[in-house]
């Protein structure tokens, strides 16, 4: 059965967004799902650059956007296997306001995110827990 959903992967290639792809391409990609693959670079840009960098995926090598071998295979494999056609789509400006216009843009029907990283010093939890 086709469902034609747009599906969204928020990715900034650490560990928890590659898990985060894996887990959106076994469990909730079908055939004839769109997965779109949004990777936001922070900084203040113009608008005309802002627009350019929203409107074309094929722009990586341009914008300093690194290669990453596994996601790319992740994403071979998961459109050969479960046919879904993928897109990159990549955007300038704040994480929060860049994926949430992306949701209204691409009218996704879902936005698959890995955890946010956090670090804690081990001398933050000393006589914490006494």
């Amino acid at each position: 059965m086709v469902r034609d959903r747009k599906i969204g992967v928020a990715m900034d290639f650490s560990k928890s967004s590659k898990i985060a792809l894996k887990w959106a391409i076994d469990n909730l990609a079908d055939k004839g799902d769109t997965l779109y693959i949004i990777h936001i670079k922070s900084g203040a840009v113009d608008e005309a650059h802002n627009l350019l960098w929203s409107k074309s995926g094929s722009l990586m090598n341009k914008y300093n956007v690194k290669t990453d071998i596994e996601v790319l295979d992740m994403l071979d494999t998961g459109s050969r296997q479960k046919e879904v056609n993928i897109v990159t789509k990549l955007y300038r400006g704040d994480a929060r306001e860049k994926l949430c216009e992306a949701v209204e843009d691409l009218k996704l029907d879902s936005l698959v995110m890995g955890k946010q990283r956090t670090w804690h010093h081990p001398k933050d939890t000393v006589g914490k827990f006494d």
